[in-house]
C-alpha cells in the first residue's frame, strides 16, 4: 500500500498550510485498508477487530483478520493480524466480519469463513490473549444454515446467557453455552417483520430493511440490533427490544449513504463514559466498496435511548487522555502517517517498517509535562540508516530534538539509539519525522522519552 498512501501524503500536504485542526484523523487506520470494525472494551482497553481488505481488491478479497487498541481513542497501536482464515483447516478463503468477546478468561472470536466443501459457516476460535494469536477451538464449524452464514455478532446477556446473531438475508440467533463454544436448542430464524426492521421500497424479494452486519448489545435495560439495511448502496438502522430474542421494534436510520463504499458495518461501545459508533467507508485513496477503511465517531443517545443522526467524518474524534511519553511506547502507536508499513517484529509485537525520506508518524496529544530531556528508540537499519525527527505539532513544527541512526547490520538487528531533547514542555502532537538518503532507511520497534527525576514527570 506504499504507493497508495504517497497519494495520501500528496493530499495531506495542502494541511500543512492551514491549521492542524484540518488534518484528517478519520480513517483511524492508514496504513492497510480495514473493513467491518468489531470494537471490544477489555481491562480499560479499547480494542476494535477489523477484516482487511488486499491491495487492489476487486472483489472481497479478505485474507485475515486484524486488532489494534487504544486508551485515548486517538492513538492506535497496530497489534497484527490475531487470526488468519488459513487457522480453520477446513475453510478455504473468505475472512469476513467477525465479533471477539472476553469470557471465562478466554477470548472468543467468532467469523465467518467458505468452506472447502462449499458455503460459508460460522466458526470460532479462542486465545488466551485479546491480541491473540487465536486457534480453531472445534476444528469445524460452530453454525451453519446453508445460507448466507456471514457477519456474527455476539453478546452476553446480564443474567450470564450468551447469544449468537448473524446472516444475510435472514437473521439467525442460537443461544451459547457457557463454555462459548458450543450451543443449546435449534438455530432460530427471527422473523423479519416490518414493524420489526421497517418497510424496504423497490425490491420484491425483501420486505424489510435488514440487510447484515448486525450489532447486538444491551444499554439501559433495552435490547439494541443495529445493522446494514436498504441494499445497494448500504446505509446503518437499527431496532430495540425489552428481550434479547424479540420481539423487534424499528426505530429509523443512524447513518445514510455516505462515502465510497456501497457497503458499511456498524460496531457500538460506551468506553471510559462516552459513546462510540465505527463504521467504514472507502475514504483512504484507491478506496473502494472492495477497500474499505474503518472510521469512528463520537455521539450521545436521546434521552429515550434512541440514536441521533450521525454523519461520516474526517475529523475524528477527541482524545479523552493524554499520552505518556516516560513509558515504552510502540513505535505503531498512531493517530496518522504518512509513507510507513507495519511489519512483525522479531522482538515481539510489531514494528515500523520501510521508512523512506520524508516518512512521518503523529502521535496525538502527548503531555511532556515540565520537560523532556533525552529521547531513546529501538531502531534497526540494513542501510547506512537515517534520522529521527521529533517535532512537535506538525510535521514542519518546532524540532526538539534528531536521533542519528546508522546501520545495524539488518532489519531486524536491534539497537538502542538516544539524543537530546530541547524544548517539549507541556501537551503537544509528536511527529517522528524520518529523514535521509534514498531508498529504505530504518525500522523503528518503539520509543520513550526521559525527563530528569522521576520517569513521570508530568
Amino acid at each position: 500500500m506504499k504507493k497508495i498512501r504517497n497519494m495520501l501524503a500528496i493530499s495531506f500536504a495542502f494541511s500543512l498550510m492551514i491549521p492542524e485542526t484540518c488534518y484528517a484523523e478519520n480513517p483511524i487506520v492508514q496504513t492497510i485498508y480495514t473493513a467491518d470494525p468489531a470494537p471490544m472494551v477489555y481491562n480499560g482497553t479499547c480494542y476494535v477487530y477489523t477484516g482487511h481488505d488486499e491491495d487492489g481488491s476487486t472483489n472481497y478479497t479478505m485474507k485475515d483478520w486484524r486488532c489494534y487498541s487504544t486508551t485515548d481513542m486517538v492513538n492506535w497501536v497496530d497489534c497484527g493480524s490475531p487470526l488468519s482464515y488459513s487457522t480453520f483447516s477446513w475453510a478455504k478463503g473468505d475472512a469476513w466480519a467477525g465479533q471477539c468477546i472476553p469470557r471465562n478468561g478466554k477470548f472468543y472470536y467468532y467469523v465467518p469463513v467458505n468452506q472447502k466443501n462449499g458455503g460459508m459457516a460460522i466458526g470460532v476460535a479462542v486465545s488466551d490473549s485479546p491480541t491473540g494469536p487465536f486457534k480453531d477451538a472445534l476444528g469445524h464449524p460452530l453454525a451453519s444454515t446453508g445460507t448466507g452464514d456471514i457477519d456474527p455478532t455476539v453478546f452476553i446477556d446480564d443474567n450470564g446467557q450468551a447469544y449468537l446473531y448473524w446472516g444475510n438475508p435472514n437473521l439467525f440467533y442460537v443461544k451459547l453455552n457457557q463454555d462459548m463454544i458450543s450451543y443449546s436448542g435449534s438455530i432460530v430464524k427471527v422473523p423479519l417483520t416490518t414493524a420489526g426492521f421497517g418497510v424496504r421500497t423497490g425490491n420484491a424479494q425483501r420486505q424489510t430493511l435488514y440487510e447484515e452486519g448486525p450489532w447486538f448489545y444491551k444499554r439501559n435495560g433495552m435490547y439494541y440490533m443495529v445493522y446494514a439495511a436498504g441494499g445497494i448502496p448500504e446505509y446503518i438502522c437499527y431496532s430495540t427490544s425489552t428481550s434479547p430474542t424479540g420481539p423487534w421494534q424499528y426505530r429509523g436510520k443512524i447513518m445514510s449513504t455516505q462515502g465510497r463504499s456501497f457497503t458499511n458495518h456498524p460496531g457500538v461501545i460506551d468506553y471510559k463514559g462516552k459513546s462510540y459508533f465505527f463504521y467504514h467507508n472507502g475514504a483512504l485513496p484507491g478506496g473502494s466498496g472492495f477497500t474499505r477503511s474503518v472510521c469512528v465517531e463520537e455521539f450521545k443517545y436521546n434521552a429515550d435511548g434512541t440514536f441521533p443522526t450521525i454523519n461520516m467524518t474526517t475529523t475524528g474524534v477527541s482524545a479523552i487522555s493524554n499520552l505518556n511519553p516516560y513509558v515504552k511506547n510502540e513505535a505503531e502507536t498512531i493517530c496518522m502517517e504518512s509513507g510507513i508499513e507495519i511489519e512483525k517484529c522479531s522482538e515481539g509485537g510489531q514494528d515500523v517498517s520501510y521508512v523512506e525520506n520524508g516518512d512521518w508518524i503523529k502521535v496525538k496529544g502527548v503531555n511532556f509535562g515540565s520537560g523532556a530531556t533525552s529521547f531513546n528508540a529501538r531502531v534497526a537499519s540494513a542501510s547506512s540508516g537515517g534520522n529521527i525527527e521529533l517535532r512537535l505539532d506538525s510535521v514542519t513544527g518546532t524540532l526538539v530534538g534528531t536521533c542519528s541512526v546508522q546501520g545495524t547490520g539488518g532489519w531486524q538487528s536491534w539497537v538502542t539509539k538516544s539524543c537530546n531533547v530541547n524544548g517539549a514542555k507541556g501537551v503537544h502532537d509528536l511527529y517522528l519525522k524520518f529523514t535521509g538518503g534514498n531508498g529504505y532507511l530504518l525500522n523503528v520497534n518503539w520509543w520513550q522519552f526521559n525527563s530528569n527525576g522521576s520517569a513521570n514527570k508530568m
